[in-house]
């Protein structure tokens, strides 16, 4: 029986997400702190509530600072033009970033935003001053607590782990859910009730493609 939805990579971690997966759709849909650097004819009706200072025309004024998905504040941000500016979000600040250098373990990743790292790399493309302080951060804290995670996947076996999962973010859970599948295939095998190895979907591909090249 087929899989009603075979899960696509995230890009998020890269210069671009990639919007054929779940995880970057919905991580695109977090909110990002904005002001406005020029006005924006016909738009305050969308963004400003009746008597909040729109204009007759509804534009949205200059200095106006509201939060944006992150899809449409990266649309609309141009260096050039000065469309927006964004704010830098307090998780990924000086305060945070120091939090997270004396022991990021100590930190709930998924209560700060459950796409920490797929979010902060995406907040480079908007050539804050800050930038390399932020790549830097979010580095220093998935090394800081990639060992916990893995460790704390492979000393778990038939354990409840739903506590420890809660403070994790969705790429350390994707990570956490490799480790306790190595550790359930091996602990499988050990026992013998991994009777048949099949090849990886990589080596079937490849083989399938060579038998096309032989019959062409």
């Amino acid at each position: 029986m087929s899989e009603a939805y075979f899960p696509v990579e995230s890009g998020a971690l890269g210069p671009e997400e990639n919007f054929l997966s779940l995880d970057d759709i919905l991580m695109s849909r977090e909110k990002l702190p904005v002001r406005v650097e020029t006005p924006m004819p016909r738009l305050g009706a969308f963004f400003l509530e009746r008597g909040a200072g729109a204009e007759s025309d509804y534009a949205l004024p200059q200095g106006t600072k509201l939060e944006l998905p992150l899809w449409l504040a990266k649309g609309l941000f141009d260096n050039k033009r000065r469309i927006l500016s964004v704010e830098i979000p307090k998780i990924y600040q000086e305060g945070w970033r120091t939090v997270f250098s004396a022991d990021a373990n100590v930190v709930d990743l998924h209560k700060m935003g459950p796409y920490f790292y797929g979010f902060g790399s995406q907040l480079l493309h908007f050539d804050s001053p800050e930038n390399a302080d932020i790549s830097q951060s979010l580095l220093q804290t998935f090394i800081g607590r990639f060992r916990r995670i893995m460790d704390s996947s492979q000393n778990s076996y038939n354990e409840d782990t739903s506590a420890l999962v809660a403070r994790l973010d969705e790429t350390e859970r994707g990570l956490f859910q490799i480790g306790q599948k190595g550790l359930n295939d091996f602990q499988s095998w050990e026992k013998g009730q991994a009777s048949q190895i099949t090849a990886s979907n990589l080596v079937q591909t490849y083989k399938k493609r060579k038998f096309t090249n032989m019959e062409d």
